[in-house]
């Protein structure tokens, strides 16, 4: 039985870091590429961020872009998503996925993944 779980969320000033983590069990981690989504109150799941098996290939939600990092370490089940400068606008249930579908790219669409976590609550005040 696959399960991911995330954390490291927790209420943060603006400008402040923060780096959640994934840790994958139940399955071969090496397998998966695997991606972050975020969802904030009202307001559809977003893509943030996927890396591939190997972590050798990224891909961000623009908006992320220079201040995001996702990386990976596979000796240690676990993909994680450093966050700099945070904004308020980046307040969101974030949530690591887990994709084996063996694509030749990274899947920015929710439905391409296969495990979800249960998700870690980022705040960012203002």
């Amino acid at each position: 039985q696959v399960q991911l779980v995330e954390s490291g969320g927790r209420l943060v000033q603006a400008g402040g870091s923060l780096r959640l983590s994934c840790v994958l069990s139940g399955a071969t981690f090496s397998r998966f590429a695997m991606g972050w989504f975020r969802q904030a109150p009202g307001k559809e799941r977003e893509f943030v961020a996927a890396i591939t098996y190997s972590g050798s290939t990224t891909n961000y939600l623009d908006s992320v872009k220079g201040r995001f990092t996702i990386s990976r370490d596979n000796a240690k089940n676990t993909v994680y998503l450093q966050m700099n400068s945070l904004k308020p606008e980046d307040t969101a249930v974030y949530v690591c996925a887990g994709d084996t579908g063996r694509r030749r790219y990274l899947a920015r669409n929710g439905n391409e993944y296969d495990y979800w976590g249960q998700g870690t609550q980022v705040t960012v005040s203002s």
